[in-house]
């Protein structure tokens, strides 16, 4: 089966193939991945729709994470995710490379010379809390420092991604040494991301986005912040969902201390 770009014209086929996997649809994650990333796919023989999928986001020159890794279920165990993964790394080149695993998806991702560095926890519910006080909407004048702040803390250029949250996202805060960033998911809200100096000024970013949002908030939370998790929780983040984050060919870019919350994790 041939691998082929996948673009917005594949949007409908895309979110079809997520529903019969269970996920949801995701349609305005899929647009945009599709629009900043680079989709690969492979089409189903029967005609029917596709038979796998995935995408390659690039951030500058050494970085990228693979994302929306699927496989229809009646092509499934016949090595077509393989073949789509190999492509995108090949297609990834000399960058490292990081993806959020499924435990199903876990030891391909092993076979193919991803480790993993962490666990993180999807926290879903409605935040109970008042405002910070200590943030503000950001406007068009401050994407400037957000860029800055992103580049020194996430350790590469994700602007090309970046630029896009005010026309993609619910509402955009700012506070000193700060951003964050949350959007509409189908049925919730998703908050990320928060790039934050420390842990008050990331709970005062996240608090005010969820209540910007109102009702059922989403946020993907690195366990190994057990402060930040701990605060969530008691703020009515429950149910959580935990995956394996992976890096091939390197270590993470950038000052995790001052990531909080990653802009979307796109399940592989």
């Amino acid at each position: 089966m041939r691998i082929r770009h996948l673009g917005p014209a594949d949007l409908d086929a895309c979110t079809r193939l997520a529903i019969s996997r269970q996920w949801g649809p995701e349609r305005h994650k899929w647009a945009l991945l599709l629009d900043v990333g680079q989709g690969y796919g492979i089409d189903a023989p029967d005609g029917d729709g596709l038979a796998a999928t995935n995408i390659l986001t690039r951030y500058g020159h050494d970085h990228a994470v693979i994302s929306m890794v699927l496989t229809a279920e009646r092509h499934a165990r016949q090595g077509l995710a393989r073949a789509l993964m190999e492509h995108a790394l090949e297609q990834a080149g000399d960058r490292t490379v990081s993806l959020h695993a499924t435990e199903q998806g876990r030891p391909l991702y092993e076979r193919l010379g991803f480790r993993t560095v962490g666990r993180v926890a999807k926290h879903t519910g409605v935040f109970a809390g008042e405002p910070s006080g200590a943030t503000r909407p950001a406007t068009g004048d401050d994407l400037g420092a957000i860029l800055a702040l992103d580049a020194e803390t996430f350790g590469t250029d994700r602007s090309h991604v970046l630029r896009r949250m005010f026309g993609f996202g619910v509402s955009v805060r700012v506070a000193d040494q700060g951003f964050g960033h949350c959007w509409r998911n189908d049925t919730d809200v998703v908050i990320g991301p928060v790039v934050a100096r420390d842990l008050a000024t990331a709970q005062a970013l996240i608090g005010d986005l969820a209540l910007d949002a109102g009702g059922e908030v989403r946020m993907d939370l690195d366990l190994a912040q057990e402060e930040l998790v701990a605060w969530a929780v008691a703020h009515g983040m429950g149910r959580p969902w935990a995956v394996s984050l992976m890096v091939r060919n390197g270590s993470l870019p950038g000052d995790r201390t001052r990531q909080f919350l990653p802009f979307m994790q796109a399940l592989g």
